[in-house]
């Protein structure tokens, strides 16, 4: 049996160990109807006022959204939340207006987010929030300044995945305040959440671990020197209800909310702890700003692998449906100069919970919400029809050659259009293209690599590719070389446009899928091989956006980056690159490619793979359009083709650092 929780020897240390717990508060959770949220309010956020009254300063994060829910539903649960952080006892902590992935919306949906957020705080409870809960835990270093503008003076953010990464930090990083660099140069204060710490404490409510067993845990975080400790940065509707996400769910017994507070009443009588506000703690920050993300997990998620960007960008029901609407919509917005009217409705449209588990009824509600909406916002139809006429392209068998002033190309039509190299106008070497069967010794990567193919798989299944002989139509239209086939799959026909521009170093695929069925699986395109020869691999670097004002960039030299890995039989990808502002380019100091994405269509999800072999490197960066994960529940947003528009273009080279 584990030794009770009792104070301990202050003669032989005297080190204080700071706590700090925080309950995050989300009325539009993804699994809760929306007739359940009283319920929710009477057993879930009224016992947590009661634990801030008894056993504060708590932290309570919510987003505006779920505020304006509050007050509409149970209006004197505002006034005593509101008299509970005027007196200390509970420290707002702030969200936004809605809870939206930052590294995959443009960076003014984000600002909007938290600008309106602000607002609701203000009007409800007083106060301006002056630290942030990365939403859904989803961090990049675009987001630090859209934080520091919005007002914001700290970050929480979670430790496992970030230290993961990065095994040069010392051990006690974890224990202190830091600071987190954004990618504009400027830092903002960060405090650390602890996965282990939050699931603890949810076992020990729902009666899994005994209260000694839970103290003890805490107890184990102390040494001889002063430490600080998150004990809790999750979901309150888990506690004396139950959201029904998970068949695995534990049985709801009650009295959860009184374990808690029995536990954090041991907590208070400890004299070696101490109960403290995360804003009190945020000027005690030391030592050089940290990088939290870096190429091979360049936007870290909450717990484990699982959470990985493609769960919010190209899973749940039809999020790359959704998530185009969305970027329509947002188009309109910028073009009109929209009112707060219209950004708000954005925000909740762009909201994290519509793209997991939500339930059947909240699904048909909010694809009914969001058609209103692109009526009402979004703009017209981005796509266009080519005029075309039959032009002097040559065709040799299986390959078709490409020439313009800007650029040549091999098509391979043994392999459906698959481009077997591409060299750019001002360039020594082709810089993309296919890399032949035994190209590499290492036995992982002796297989055929193309660029320009489209791949599906679903568990179990082979493998579905447009990588068939195709009868292509060469033609030429004011915009440069246009080819055009129609690849049939056991999957249904997928037809191909390849437009390579007369005017810009350009290629752009126009892809669409005549499939009538989208299942469990996932479906990358374009898969841009990188010829090694055309490129110095220790001056190799990426560049996009992730939700950010200023774009990251991402040194190669001497990483493995492997975004596309399967985390298990579940789940399709472990990483991503949320490409916000619609392009990530690549390249060296010589030779700088742009792989851009029309969001409007599909707001791809890029994939970076990046490995050392022999002496060789072998670098290739896919579009993901589908993956698989437990969220994943088929269900289309429209129904008809699915179409994807990218492209990839040679860019100037600047210096790299």
């Amino acid at each position: 049996m584990n030794a009770p929780f009792r104070a301990r020897d202050i003669a032989a240390n005297t080190a204080t160990l700071r706590l700090f717990a925080l309950f995050h508060l989300n009325l539009a959770f993804s699994s809760i109807e929306e007739e359940q949220r009283a319920e929710v309010i009477q057993r879930c956020y009224w016992p947590l006022l009661d634990l801030a009254a008894m056993h504060g300063p708590l932290g309570i994060e919510l987003t505006g959204y779920t505020l304006e829910e509050i007050a509409r539903l149970d209006p004197e649960w505002i006034g005593r939340a509101r008299a509970l952080v005027s007196s200390g006892q509970i420290e707002l902590i702030g969200s936004g207006y809605a809870q939206i992935i930052g590294p995959l919306v443009p960076w003014r949906v984000t600002e909007a987010n938290l600008r309106i957020g602000n607002e609701i705080y203000a009007r409800w409870l007083g106060c301006r929030p002056k630290i942030a809960l990365i939403n859904e835990q989803a961090y990049s270093a675009g987001l630090v300044g859209l934080y520091l503008d919005a007002g914001y003076n700290g970050i929480l953010m979670d430790w496992d995945n970030c230290a993961a990464h990065h095994p040069e930090w010392p051990s006690e990083t974890r224990y202190a305040v830091q600071r987190a660099r954004g990618s504009d140069g400027r830092s903002i204060a960060l405090l650390w959440t602890n996965t282990v710490a939050f699931q603890k404490l949810q076992r020990l409510a729902h009666g899994d671990i005994s209260q000694s067993e839970y103290l003890n845990h805490v107890r184990a975080q102390a040494r001889q020197r002063d430490r600080l400790f998150c004990l809790y940065a999750s979901d309150a509707e888990v506690f004396d209800f139950r959201p029904g996400r998970y068949w695995t769910e534990e049985v709801l017994r009650g009295g959860e909310w009184q374990r808690i507070a029995d536990a954090f009443r041991a907590i208070s009588d400890d004299p070696d702890c101490m109960v403290v506000r995360p804003n009190d703690l945020l000027d005690c920050a030391d030592g050089p700003a940290l990088k939290l993300e870096s190429a091979a997990c360049p936007v870290p998620v909450k717990k484990q692998r699982k959470y990985n960007l493609s769960r919010w960008a190209v899973t749940g029901r039809d999020d790359i449906g959704i998530n185009a609407a969305c970027q329509r919509i947002y188009a309109r917005l910028l073009a009109r100069d929209a009112g707060n009217a219209a950004w708000k409705e954005l925000c909740y449209l762009w909201s994290s919970d519509f793209r997991t588990h939500i339930t059947d009824k909240r699904w048909i509600g909010y694809c009914e919400r969001l058609r209103e909406a692109e009526v009402r916002y979004a703009s017209s139809d981005p796509r266009s029809s080519l005029v075309t006429t039959m032009s002097a392209a040559t065709e040799d068998g299986r390959y078709i050659e490409i020439r313009t002033p800007m650029l040549s190309a091999t098509l391979d039509r043994r392999r459906g259009l698959a481009i077997n190299r591409l060299l750019f106008a001002g360039y020594a070497k082709p810089a993309v293209g296919g890399l032949p069967h035994g190209y590499f010794d290492d036995i992982a990567l002796q297989a055929d690599w193309y660029t320009g193919d489209c791949v599906f798989e679903a568990p179990g299944e082979p493998k579905v590719t447009d990588l068939e002989w195709c009868e292509a139509r060469v033609s030429q239209s004011d915009e440069g070389t246009v080819v055009i086939a129609l690849i049939e799959t056991p999957n249904g026909p997928i037809e191909k446009t390849l437009t390579f521009l007369a005017r810009e170093p350009k290629v752009d695929f126009d892809v669409t899928f005549h499939w009538p069925n989208w299942g469990r699986g996932s479906l990358r395109l374009g898969h841009f091989t990188l010829l090694p020869d055309a490129f110095d691999p220790a001056a190799l670097s990426l560049t996009t956006h992730n939700g950010g004002k200023v774009a990251e960039t991402f040194s190669l030299n001497g990483t493995t980056v492997d975004h596309g890995a399967p985390v298990s039989f579940l789940v399709s990808c472990s990483y991503g690159l949320g490409m916000t502002e619609g392009w990530a380019e690549i390249g060296d100091r010589e030779t700088r490619l742009r792989i851009t994405v029309d969001r409007e269509i599909a707001p791809l999800l890029g994939l970076l793979t990046h490995r050392h072999a022999g002496g060789s490197i072998f670098c290739q960066l896919v579009l993901s359009a589908l993956e698989l994960d437990e969220t994943r529940k088929p269900s289309a947003y429209c129904e008809g083709p699915r179409r994807f528009r990218f492209g990839i273009e040679a860019v100037p080279a600047v210096a790299q650092n």
